[in-house]
């Protein structure tokens, strides 16, 4: 947001700076540029592996970005959308170095998915207008496979919650 220090978030959709040029670009349907105010402000965090390590920072950055978002004034719509993880087996990289699960003391998600789900939805869900858990499955190995744990459910929710959004934006700021 121009004029007020802050963190901007994945995503902010705002009024553009009336002194300011939105610019376009092919394929794009909403122009870009900056923006006044926050009228609806996104933030994405992904949990692949090693979930529990790091859930109460994932926490933490989430709650705070809602901060961030009001911060400018006004009342934005705060939406989350949080990647959880649900595979059997993983594998991280440093450079060269594989680490991969192993279930024991390197846990695979779908060990720590449950958990994680259930701790950002206490702690972090009330935050936020709109909050959704987008559960899949990725090793992060060749051939890199990837797979909704629910596509159906995965679509209904992100769907609801896009008709929502709407709603709740021409209520607040039409």
């Amino acid at each position: 947001m121009t004029g007020k220090p802050g963190r901007r978030g994945d995503g902010t959709f705002g009024e553009l700076v009336p002194a300011a040029v939105a610019l376009t670009e092919k394929g794009m349907l909403v122009a870009r540029g900056p923006i006044a105010t926050i009228e609806i402000g996104a933030e994405t965090k992904i949990l692949a592996k090693a979930m529990i390590k790091q859930i109460d920072r994932v926490i933490n950055d989430l709650v705070n970005q809602v901060n961030q978002f009001k911060r400018g004034g006004g009342n934005p719509i705060c939406v989350a959308f949080v990647g959880i993880n649900f595979a059997e087996r993983y594998v991280s990289f440093e450079g060269k170095k594989k680490w991969p699960t192993d279930g024991k003391k390197y846990k695979h998600p779908i060990q720590e998915a449950a958990q994680a789900e259930q701790r950002l939805n206490d702690k972090a869900q009330s935050a936020f207008d709109e909050f959704q858990i987008l559960r899949f499955r990725a090793t992060n190995a060749k051939p890199f496979p990837f797979e909704w744990v629910d596509l159906v459910r995965t679509q209904m929710e992100y769907s609801s919650i896009l008709t929502r959004i709407s709603r709740e934006y021409d209520r607040r700021f039409a």
